[in-house]
């Protein structure tokens, strides 16, 4: 029933970001989209800007669900991925043709499908899960990273041989998804959480994260092998049941629902506690009032402290969860702190997925682009899986969520100077893992992030408003990119002709551009240490707070 239903609605979550992580296989058809249309690696990058400009419009999505059903959004989604992609696939197939700025609109129109689906899923975890609210996000955003993997598979069970498939898939497979969890949407309702369900709910998360786990290790291990289209079929199947597998999980809690109708010994969180969630809040005012920018002498009179004290404390957020309008957050030190930690971070990292399949035919392994694709994938896959590890181990290692982000992005300008050092194969999958994880971690903790700084309600707008920095980014360093990969090409000795294209090939095509990417992602992990130190007090005073109520 009621807690059955709400779970069902959370595997619907996970179906959607399964299949509609589209951004992630743009590294394989886009050498040959780079042919047919007979551009510049320039005006190739601003392709793969475009995808992401349309997250710029992804506000948009948090908006018209003040005015429309969640269905209806999905829908809206679906729609715009099968026109964005759709209309690509037939002009690779030389089957139309458009010129090229039209082609550059169609992808601003499919990188705007994806943030719809996202806020779907951000808004159904947010509203359904409030005690758990942070595991819901990672479990349902993880499966996003598993996307390239799926689509590998599916490609592959169709025609190994044809790049251009991942074009249809883009945009038959989410509209197919979008059908398919409708009855569930239909059904979506927030419902009051029981006192006695918090823990059985952790333990079934736990449960499903283990699942997901499995899940990871089986689509990594299998990606990384060669295989033919009917073992494709067969690994595509095993995956499908492993993704339909959850479903069971209502079906149990269903049982024990029926049996607590003959044993009703739960106490509503609506019934009891009143007083103590009164006295609760005042708590957390009066702890809140205290925190101020000034350190009061014995006497009264205030005294400034010194200008680092005064960076760290100076507006600094007091209490999570707070509502923040588009207006005020705007005005946060805290926001625009994230906002750098996450343009040097997260969004480098996209460009870099987007740049892969050129990065890998550089290096000289072209035939091994899908491998890094899937690899990037996975890896992104369990990034967003190690999101839920500070819910975990929360009684174990309580840090800030804003650490862990911290922590989180360190791997990122590791990787790149990696790069910069060996250009082997070993090395670029390392680098590629290591970002995956990265990029992984930050962009499922991100919204947890962004509910807790700036408040849950908020979030579907919020959060878009944030990934605003992604079409900025993806068009200044992509452009760092394509300028050096362009002027490579000058070089006789590292151009090579393939399929009527130039190409630039060897470790100089990209390695000025990972020196400023290592260079540019240090940065992030400044920023986001500093946002760390300015949110610390905020964090700990929601864990006081915690063991006060495990006490009352």
């Amino acid at each position: 029933m009621e807690q059955s239903s709400k779970w069902m609605i959370l595997i619907a979550s996970t179906w959607i970001q399964a299949f509609t992580g589209t951004n992630f296989d743009f590294s394989s058809y886009s050498s040959d989209l780079k042919s047919v249309l007979g551009i510049s690696q320039v005006q190739l990058n601003y392709l793969s800007m475009a995808s992401d400009f349309g997250k710029a419009f992804g506000w948009c999505s948090g908006v018209s669900l003040m005015y429309f059903p969640l269905w209806v959004v999905l829908l809206i989604a679906a729609f715009m991925g099968l026109v964005g992609y759709g209309l690509q696939w037939l002009v690779i197939q030389r089957i139309i043709f458009l010129p090229y700025f039209l082609v550059f609109l169609l992808c601003v129109l499919a990188g705007c499908s994806i943030c719809w689906f996202n806020t779907v899923c951000y808004v159904l975890c947010i509203k359904h899960f409030s005690a758990n609210r942070p595991i819901a996000l990672s479990l349902s955003i993880s499966f996003n990273g598993a996307s390239a993997a799926l689509y590998n598979l599916i490609a592959n069970a169709i025609n190994s041989k044809d790049d251009t498939l991942y074009l249809l898939l883009n945009g038959l497979v989410p509209l197919v998804t979008s059908i398919a969890v409708l009855p569930i949407l239909w059904q979506s309702r927030s419902q009051t959480l029981r006192a006695d369900s918090v823990h059985r709910e952790y333990l079934n998360f736990r449960c499903l994260t283990i699942l997901a786990v499995f899940t990871g290790l089986y689509l990594l291990i299998l990606n990384s092998v060669s295989y033919s289209a009917q073992t494709a079929r067969i690994i595509l199947a095993g995956a499908v049941f492993l993704l339909v597998l959850p479903v069971i999980a209502p079906g149990v809690i269903c049982t024990e629902e029926w049996s607590e109708l003959f044993h009703p010994n739960y106490i509503s969180l609506e019934d009891n506690d009143t007083d103590d969630l009164e006295m609760l809040n005042e708590l957390i005012w009066k702890e809140a009032s205290s925190m101020n920018v000034w350190t009061e002498n014995s006497d009264g009179s205030k005294e400034k402290g010194s200008w680092t004290s005064s960076f760290l404390l100076r507006d600094r957020l007091l209490l999570l969860g707070e509502e923040h309008s588009a207006s005020l957050l705007m005005c946060r030190l805290d926001f625009w702190l994230y906002y750098l930690a996450y343009f040097c971070g997260g969004t480098l990292v996209l460009v870099y997925s987007n740049n892969l399949g050129q990065i890998s035919e550089s290096l000289g392994y072209r035939s091994e682009i899908s491998f890094f694709v899937a690899l990037y994938s996975a890896c992104s896959f369990f990034g967003r899986l190690l999101s839920a590890a500070p819910d975990f181990l929360r009684n174990k290692m309580n840090y800030a969520r804003t650490a862990w982000l911290a922590f989180a992005l360190i791997p990122t300008p590791l990787a790149f100077f990696l790069l910069v050092l060996s250009g082997s194969k070993a090395a670029l999958s390392a680098a590629t893992a290591l970002v995956g994880l990265s990029s992984g971690f930050v962009f499922s903790a991100a919204v947890s992030i962004t509910s807790e700084l700036f408040g849950p309600n908020s979030a579907g707008v919020n959060h878009n408003i944030l990934i605003t920095n992604i079409p900025l980014g993806s068009l200044l360093y992509g452009l760092l990119a394509a300028i050096v990969y362009e002027a490579n090409l000058g070089k006789p000795d590292q151009v090579l002709v393939l399929d009527g294209s130039k190409v630039c090939m060897g470790r100089n095509c990209y390695i000025q551009t990972f020196m400023w990417w290592g260079c540019i992602s240090l940065l992030g992990v400044a920023s986001s240490f500093l946002l760390f130190l300015r949110t610390k007090a905020a964090y700990d005073s929601q864990e006081r707070n915690r063991n006060w109520m495990r006490l009352i």
